[in-house]
């Protein structure tokens, strides 16, 4: 009886796995539905888990025109899974024990705390909780904000209708818009740009950032007497720093890169420099657009897959390899320079389990995206060859690996290996490439009793 129940004990990062793969099922079903179209006709099985993968990763790659295929039931599918997706499965379940004041048992901590990627041994509940209000309080102050643009041009109904999808959308990082055109339209608009802009920021940020930012703590004694801000972890400190100079590297590159590019938007200063910005925000998960990604220049393309590959800050509605990551590698580096052991970063020391998990991590993105392209280079043909090459193709795995949900044009025309080959993409980028991984392995850590001989190696 103990083997049996043995058998069939799952890990964190299996019930992570099989939650994010069950609902995208669920929403496939759903999506499959004559409800869910507008032509009142049932959608083919693979595009709908496509869709359905694209929306509960928070990508944003679609094969089927969010605005003209889908009835308002599909949207609002679409939209439920996008924000399941970025909160995490996992806030479901914890949310209505919340809700009936049931106990959460500490099984189900364990697989928050995993879904959270937190690495506190208490607290998730209140974690969770902090999260939900964040995410309602922005979205609806997003909300607002578009509104103010959206229901004149719409009305009522369909403004109100269009800034709580895209409110949505844009916190979330998922890049879905019911335009058809993403945000091509409002090229010229910097108080939409602008808003997107905030929207996308504050869901890559991540909620222990928030968490540490809106920490002020007021001293008192007595009287009060002294103002404390609370000194910021170092998880939110590199976040905000790495964040900050990719936002000040995009912005400045694109600028260079685009500004004598023909096909750039048009229009006065204020609304390039909005653009700019815009493009330099964008990549980092969120998969919304104003300009042609096919029509930028080869350093314009490689900047925007740089961006693209390091994604947003974990903890967060984005995807990618990770401000936090990114940045633990870069101080390293530094460290190693000035020849230094140990990596050191604002008086704080960064544990090497952590330095090799996050290179294991960027070999593994490394790998996946070479596998990726070489069989996307088989199975698909690449359009205009004489203007497209390579780009096309490792773009698109960039943007789906990353859940970014940018595109140069590649998406409709995937083929049926295509298609898996990219939803699997979204899957692992939104579960994480290394839950994934030790979700399929043995779940029996064990170390060795002994250790093998030391000998030196000749790198470099």
């Amino acid at each position: 009886m103990q083997r049996k129940q043995r058998l069939f004990r799952l890990s964190a990062s299996q019930l992570i796995t099989i939650g994010f793969g069950g609902l995208i099922l669920l929403g496939a079903i759903l999506l499959m539905t004559p409800f869910a179209s507008a032509s009142g006709e049932g959608t083919n099985f693979l595009d709908a888990l496509f869709t359905a993968t694209s929306a509960i990763c928070v990508t944003g790659l679609t094969t089927l025109s969010t605005n003209t295929h889908w009835s308002l039931f599909g949207q609002g599918v679409i939209l439920t899974l996008i924000e399941i997706g970025g909160l995490g499965f996992m806030t479901i379940p914890v949310f209505f024990f919340v809700i009936m004041k049931k106990k959460v048992n500490l099984s189900t901590r364990m697989v928050l705390r995993e879904a959270l990627n937190s690495q506190q041994m208490s607290g998730e509940i209140h974690l969770l909780l902090y999260m939900l209000k964040i995410t309602f309080g922005i979205q609806a102050i997003g909300m607002a904000l578009l509104a103010c643009r959206f229901v004149p041009l719409y009305g009522w109904g369909t403004g109100l209708w269009y800034s709580l999808f895209h409110a949505v959308s844009s916190f979330c990082n998922a890049g879905f818009d019911l335009f058809g055109d993403s945000l091509v339209g409002f090229q010229k608009d910097p108080w939409v740009l602008s808003v997107i802009s905030l929207l996308i920021i504050s869901g890559g940020l991540g909620f222990f950032v928030w968490h540490d930012v809106l920490g002020l703590r007021k001293t008192i004694s007595g009287k009060l007497k002294v103002k404390m801000l609370r000194r910021l972890s170092l998880h939110s400190q590199i976040a905000l720093l790495v964040t900050a100079g990719l936002l000040l590297f995009g912005t400045i590159g694109f600028f260079i890169t685009e500004f004598n590019n023909p096909s750039s938007p048009s229009g006065t200063i204020i609304q390039r420099v909005f653009n700019t910005i815009f493009m330099s925000v964008t990549p980092r998960t969120a998969g919304f657009f104003s300009v042609d990604y096919a029509s930028m220049t080869h350093a314009g393309l490689v900047l925007t897959m740089i961006l693209m590959f390091i994604g947003g800050t974990s903890g967060s509605t984005a995807g990618g390899f990770k401000t936090t990551t990114f940045g633990v590698l870069l101080i390293k580096m530094r460290s190693t320079f000035k020849g230094r052991n140990r990596a050191e970063f604002n008086g704080r020391t960064i544990n090497d389990a952590v330095i090799f998990r996050a290179l294991t991590l960027f070999f593994t993105f490394l790998a996946v995206i070479i596998i990726s392209t070489m069989i996307l280079s088989v199975t698909e043909t690449i359009p205009n060859v004489n203007q497209l090459g390579l780009e096309y193709i490792v773009f698109e795995v960039i943007s789906a690996l990353g859940t970014v949900g940018l595109t140069m044009g590649l998406t409709p025309e995937l083929t049926a290996i295509g298609k898996i080959i990219i939803l699997t993409l979204m899957f692992l980028g939104r579960v994480g490439v290394m839950t994934v991984f030790f979700s399929l392995v043995s779940a029996n850590k064990q170390e060795s009793n002994f250790k093998y001989p030391e000998e030196p190696v000749i790198i470099g």
